[in-house]
């Protein structure tokens, strides 16, 4: 697996054989990328990557958060519960030479700690088929990570059903052969 565009483009990403790890195909991971570079997001007329706090919960690879630095992310922080996988991410990291870029999180995705920024934008590519989505987005919102102006790319297999949850907004739902990909966007509570 391969970074596809921006000034990491055609390096490897390493990914641990035997591993359940499922990284985002190629294919899906430019999809949504032309998606977020290309999508109207509002006033500004800039790729919404430019600059981004960028969120990769359920990291594994990292390629998601990778991908986001290598296209003009400020910063990126990786969530992964996995010790193993923690440790092949902060590798390709330094690699990479964005060690003063990232920040790698020991964390369950559902279970964040709290921060006093949210991201700008956040990726959510949890085991499929175990519904924890829903949870890790109630979960990063209540502990600050989200918030009305943060952009959330949930993955899934296609087959899976997906309750929105309440409060959060779909602007896109879009499938490549079994992967499904949802924007989201929290929409403030007036009261």
């Amino acid at each position: 697996m391969r970074i596809i565009a921006g000034k990491h483009k055609g390096r490897a990403i390493a990914t641990p054989a035997g591993r359940a790890v499922r990284p985002t195909s190629d294919r899906v991971r430019e999809s949504l990328f032309n998606i977020l570079e290309h999508r109207d997001h509002g006033p500004e007329t800039v790729s919404i990557l430019n600059d981004a706090i960028v969120l990769d919960v359920f990291a594994g690879s990292g390629a998601l958060g990778l991908e986001a630095l290598s296209r003009g992310a400020r910063h990126c922080i990786f969530m992964e519960q996995s010790r193993t996988l923690c440790e092949g991410l902060m590798q390709t990291i330094s690699i990479f030479k964005e060690t003063e870029t990232c920040q790698v999180l020991q964390v369950d995705g559902t279970r964040p700690p709290s921060t006093s920024e949210a991201a700008s934008l956040a990726f959510l590519d949890p085991p499929y088929r175990k519904d924890l989505i829903p949870i890790s987005l109630a979960a990063l919102l209540d502990r600050g990570w989200i918030d009305g102006q943060t952009l959330c790319c949930a993955e899934m297999d296609v087959r899976e059903s997906f309750e929105i949850p309440q409060g959060f907004s779909v602007l896109d739902d879009r499938s490549w052969s079994k992967t499904r990909i949802v924007l989201l966007r929290w929409i403030e509570n007036d009261g």
